[in-house]
């Protein structure tokens, strides 16, 4: 690190470090904790590229289908790799495309690549096991972004910026501070809960060093990476649905953390909904790589 950059890191309202990374390969399938992993003009490399979708092209998750929690992906350097009780690990290469097809995720209707027969009976076999009596079997397929296409964040909360995303939610890149999950769990443990892992909020990059929740506040994040100053920009908070609910170790859900979140954690800017960690953009750093113990520094923003 520069020291010209050093001392704009230093200048900033807030010093953090990196702690931990993770990237979701297959949207609402469990995460992969790295230890280097490079941005690109979508988020994380390989973060939410696949995504499971139902016969008429519609993106499933641990909403509909909470068994989703216990695929494990690996991502290996030529291939991913699938694992889940009770089946034979599913072989995917990184480079793969098979049929153009188009799916929904939201509201929007994006391009992409359905993976094949054998993807797809297994994401039906392992996802359609536990379904209720008497409830027809739904037909998975698993398919890719096409890089090709461009899907944007929405541009009320990204402004001028043209935020390209795969498969996420709405945004690129989620990002949550280690104290808001230890504020979480106080909460818990005083209500007699057991504590939760940060897993269940699925972020891209964890921070140490900030107050709980003072993401909130941040205008631009700045990381120094060896090949300069990457830099994202805090646009929205973000929402809850009831994933935080499924324990990721056994896809069985219970209340508790959403109700815990609820008596402090409505957010004006969501209209009052539950909201936990901030979406970021990229504003530079593409190619740039990530690590975790990596400095950061961000400003407050008052708006």
């Amino acid at each position: 690190m520069s020291s010209d950059f050093a001392a704009d890191l230093s200048a900033r309202d807030v010093q953090a470090r990196v702690a931990r990374l993770f990237v979701y390969p297959v949207k609402s399938c469990a995460g992969v904790e790295v230890d280097e992993v490079l941005l690109t003009e979508t988020g994380l490399e390989f973060d939410r590229a696949w995504m499971v979708v139902d016969a008429e092209g519609r993106f499933l998750t641990q909403r509909e289908l909470p068994r989703m929690a216990l695929i494990q992906p690996r991502l290996k350097h030529s291939e991913m790799v699938l694992r889940a009780p009770g089946m034979l690990a599913l072989h995917i290469a990184l480079g793969a495309v098979e049929e153009p097809c188009e799916v929904t995720v939201w509201k929007d209707r994006v391009k992409a690549y359905d993976m094949g027969d054998v993807a797809a009976q297994w994401f039906s076999d392992f996802l359609n096991s536990e379904r209720p009596a008497g409830a027809p079997a739904q037909k998975l397929r698993l398919v890719r972004f096409d890089p090709e296409h461009q899907r944007l964040s929405n541009k009320r909360w990204t402004g001028e910026v043209d935020a390209q995303n795969q498969f996420s939610d709405g945004f690129p890149v989620l990002v949550l501070s280690q104290s808001a999950l230890d504020g979480l769990n106080a909460r818990l443990g005083a209500a007699g809960h057991a504590a939760v892992g940060i897993e269940r909020f699925r972020p891209n990059i964890v921070l140490d060093g900030v107050d709980a929740h003072d993401e909130d506040n941040f205008g631009e994040l700045l990381i120094a990476t060896s090949e300069g100053a990457a830099r994202l920009r805090l646009v929205k908070p973000c929402p809850r649905c009831p994933i935080p609910n499924i324990d990721p170790a056994t896809a069985l859900s219970s209340p508790e953390v959403g109700d815990t979140m609820q008596a402090y954690r409505a957010h004006p800017a969501v209209d009052g909904a539950i909201a936990f960690g901030m979406n970021a953009i990229l504003l530079d750093g593409i190619d740039f790589a990530l690590r975790p113990g990596q400095p950061a520094a961000a400003d407050y923003r008052f708006d």
